[in-house]
């Protein structure tokens, strides 16, 4: 068994590690998602990835679908990938190929009009992914440094012990890891409104306060156009209740997962960070979509805190489920890694981050988190605009 201690992953020709080896089966496009489910029934060891996507986008809709799709193709987590195409959606192989050819791993390209049709389409594809899997299955696990991660905090489904619990222990965990020389994202920008000068207060400079200032301002303006006078109430109804009685209470329980490092950069949605440290990324509230931008950026593990209870992952990137309460980690244990719970009935904090690193360590180094071993995979993306 490897030292607890130290981390290991899989290194690859761009330089970067991955926490995981998988060979990556994924639509560019709506159209072919019986082609990847065939593939899913046939190669049930590859990631799968059906979506809703690809056609009839524009302006900042394409750019969000193109650096999602890339950003998911390059992944360090992904050794090799069949991307399946159908020839005319505006996401199409041909004009992805220039965002992805830096990622020096093998990529087959299929598209079903120009393969004979969506059955021949899936055979090849199968064939594909099994050819992928013989080929990237003798990789070993390399000896990685912290400052190689990037691990991204996600909180979802809160109740109101959410932001005195669950997220605190993430934020301690949140300053361990930056001090180890890793790099920690969190987002959620409409769940961080009426707290844009607690957040500017941490920016590591004038710049990014203001970035930080005019994201959250952005994410409000937006809550009060849609639901004018109701914009302060916008919480779930499972939000209420557990317990939250407003937004305010929900933002503030929500930036505490990010500890108390400095804020060194604001990314957009899905985009890579070029610094290392404390990141905040401008993404939406909704869980899944705020995940899949935590992957596009290039998380390659990603932590998912929840009162209420959600079963959601991601896929090809493990995610470790922490549980704010006892009562929702005993009635869903199969879905929870981390009860925070225990917090409240006397444990110490410390004690609680100790066993959430160790958690973690064991998962970097290959151990499945529960939404990864029940294969609990959710892919949806933000858009801005609807398909026309």
């Amino acid at each position: 068994m490897n030292n607890p201690g130290k981390i290991y992953g899989y290194k690859r020709a761009d330089g970067r590690f991955g926490t995981r080896n998988h060979v990556l089966v994924m639509a560019t496009v709506s159209c072919v998602n019986g082609v990847i489910n065939r593939v899913a029934k046939e190669v049930p060891d590859a990631v799968c990835i059906p979506h809703g996507y690809g056609c009839g986008r524009g302006g900042r809709d394409r750019e969000i679908l193109f650096r999602v799709f890339s950003g998911i193709i390059r992944h360090p987590n992904i050794g090799a990938v069949v991307l399946v195409g159908l020839g005319c959606e505006r996401s199409n192989i041909k004009s992805l190929l220039p965002l992805i050819d830096t990622s020096e791993k093998p990529v087959t390209c299929l598209n079903v009009q120009e393969e004979g049709g969506s059955l021949k389409t899936a055979d090849k594809a199968v064939k594909a992914a099994l050819d992928h899997l013989s080929a990237i299955s003798g990789a070993k696990r390399e000896p990685m440094d912290w400052k190689d991660m990037l691990v991204s905090i996600e909180c979802g489904g809160s109740d109101a012990f959410s932001g005195i619990t669950a997220n605190v222990a993430m934020g301690a965990v949140s300053d361990w890891l930056i001090d180890q020389g890793a790099s920690v994202m969190f987002g959620e920008n409409t769940e961080m409104i009426g707290t844009a000068h607690v957040l500017a207060r941490r920016a590591q400079n004038s710049a990014v306060a203001e970035q930080i200032t005019q994201m959250v301002e952005r994410a409000e303006d937006l809550t009060k156009q849609i639901l004018g006078k109701k914009a302060g109430l916008a919480i779930s109804p499972g939000n209420m209740d557990g317990g939250m009685s407003s937004i305010a209470e929900k933002s503030m329980g929500c930036i505490v997962k990010g500890g108390t490092r400095p804020i060194v950069e604001v990314v957009d949605y899905g985009q890579p960070p070029s610094k290392k440290g404390l990141i905040l990324q401008d993404g939406p509230g909704y869980d899944p979509d705020s995940l899949t931008g935590f992957a596009a950026s290039g998380s390659q593990l990603m932590f998912f805190t929840t009162g209420r209870g959600s079963p959601a992952g991601f896929p090809g990137i493990p995610v470790i489920k922490a549980a704010s309460n006892s009562r929702t980690y005993r009635a869903m244990e199969d879905d929870m890694d981390i009860n925070a719970g225990e917090l409240m009935e006397g444990k110490p904090l410390n004690r609680l981050t100790d066993e959430i690193i160790d958690r973690m360590i064991r998962v970097i180094n290959g151990e499945l988190s529960k939404p990864e071993a029940n294969r609990m995979d959710v892919f949806t993306m933000l858009t801005v605009n609807p398909s026309f």
